[in-house]
């Protein structure tokens, strides 16, 4: 194993190790602040972060606004105040050493009002914001506007170069680095173009190799590519280590850090991960915001790939194959399916899923009438968490709608991921992860449950295990 050299980031010299900024209150103060004691760079989630009252005791979101409007209007005031909480809190805890980050998704709900109102009311205390989850071409001006690094999520050498010609080239002295997440590894949301396979999955180094070539000819400073993605023993990437190619190079680790003293996650969340299996993670696209994603395949995923094998096609009007009638809804309303169709769907209702709900491509999705009250509920209780909703029909432009049906195949984003990250039931609630959580199971590093801390974590790393 290639000793790690030290890197420039966000200003400083640091070991190029990088905590990822997961999900709602998944990486926060406390354990972006440990990352950085340890001489490494930290992440707290900017997403929907936590807040306390004034005794420190944390103080759950509630929502009393009658329309979604109003709702997203208080998601934004909360947002804000929990980024500036746990920017504090790293602060205070890091001890000066490191570098402190924070993390946003483009695609959230009001991500510009929220970056803008964090890193004012947080002036001094964050060194960068990371940013995916869509072309985030905003967060350049924004975050220099404040004297802060800025560090895009790219999966391809054609995003980021999308990116800097459309607005990068005129903020290039606080480009802190790109951060390159592998789409096929990686967990959370993920970065698979349309022309992408998802079953096909292609190696990092030459996408990498592609990524600098790329940031080098448009003249983009030579600052360290994060290698995100699958990242787990060091030794298995040291083509990348004193590489020309890659050039000054970072390893970002999402999924080791929820195995830590210092995460937040639930211990019936860590006493999962270290069970999990090869292939008990999936790349699926129930996500709202229409992006691929990865996750533990628990009830939750089990019953959202449920709905897909319930769901047949149907017309309004007969027509083609479609012949037979189907009566839908409390109203009877009658639709065309074909007769086969017919057949699997009367079976489906004599089960128990004896709900049919319409879809924005022309389907029908049978379900439980308790899991059918559950969507429409959650449709109804809408916040505003993402700039367009695939699941809610949400949208924060001036409609206030995306214009296309609430599809019941995906589920409220918001919802499930406070659930989790407040301890909720591990089985019934979306747990992201990459696609190596499975080694935890057979990393000796974590033999008999030990869960060490992040200093603990670091040090290994270092060692190439």
């Amino acid at each position: 194993m290639k000793s790690l050299k030290p890197v420039i980031i966000s200003g400083r010299e640091v070991l190029p190790l990088v905590e990822g900024g997961k999900g709602i209150a998944v990486s926060n103060g406390e354990s972006s602040a440990a990352w950085a004691a340890a001489g490494a760079v930290g992440t707290f989630s900017g997403v929907n972060a936590d807040f306390y009252d004034e005794n420190g005791k944390f103080v759950p979101v509630a929502y009393h606004g009658k329309t979604r409007r109003e709702r997203h209007g208080e998601l934004l005031a909360y947002a804000i105040r929990g980024g500036i909480a746990q920017a504090r809190i790293a602060h205070d805890l890091s001890g000066g050493q490191g570098r402190v980050h924070m993390n946003v998704l483009w695609e959230m709900g009001g991500a510009e009002h929220i970056l803008h109102g964090v890193l004012e009311g947080a002036k001094g205390l964050v060194h960068g914001v990371t940013c995916g989850a869509g072309m985030p071409y905003k967060v350049a001006e924004i975050a220099a506007g404040y004297g802060v690094y800025y560090y895009p999520i790219v999966s391809s050498a054609r995003a980021f170069n999308a990116l800097w010609k459309r607005a990068y080239h005129k903020f290039p002295e606080w480009l802190g680095g790109v951060v390159y997440e592998d789409p096929w590894l990686a967990g959370g949301h993920n970065g698979l173009s349309n022309s992408e396979d998802p079953e096909l999955p292609q190696p990092p180094l030459p996408r990498v190799c592609e990524l600098r070539a790329t940031m080098r000819q448009v003249g983009a400073p030579e600052v360290p590519i994060f290698v995100a993605g699958g990242v787990w023993y060091l030794r298995d990437w040291v083509d990348f280590l004193d590489n020309p190619e890659v050039g000054p190079v970072a390893f970002q680790f999402g999924t080791r850090p929820l195995l830590t003293r210092e995460s937040p996650v639930s211990n019936a969340w860590k006493h999962r991960l270290l069970n999990l299996q090869p292939g008990d993670v999936l790349l699926h696209r129930f996500s709202p915001t229409g992006f691929y994603s990865s996750a533990v395949k628990n009830g939750f995923i089990e019953e959202l790939c449920q709905r897909l094998e319930h769901q047949i096609p149907y017309s309004s009007e007969a027509v083609g194959e479609h012949t037979a009638e189907l009566a839908i809804g409390l109203r009877g309303r009658v639709v065309y399916v074909t007769p086969g169709d017919k057949a699997q769907a009367e079976g489906w209702i004599a089960k128990g899923f004896g709900e049919a709900l319409r879809t924005p491509d022309s389907t029908l999705v049978f379900v439980t009438p308790e899991r059918a009250e559950m969507i429409r509920r959650d449709q109804v209780e809408c916040m505003g968490c993402l700039s367009a909703c695939n699941f809610s029909n949400w949208s924060q432009g001036e409609s206030g709608t995306t214009g296309k049906k609430a599809d019941p195949r995906s589920f409220c984003i918001q919802k499930t991921l406070q659930n989790i990250a407040h301890d909720g039931n591990v089985e019934d609630e979306l747990m992201f992860a990459g696609h190596n959580a499975h080694r935890f199971s057979n990393d000796p590093f974590y033999a008999g449950g030990f869960i060490p801390t992040v200093r603990q974590l670091v040090e290994r790393i270092q060692t190439g295990d």
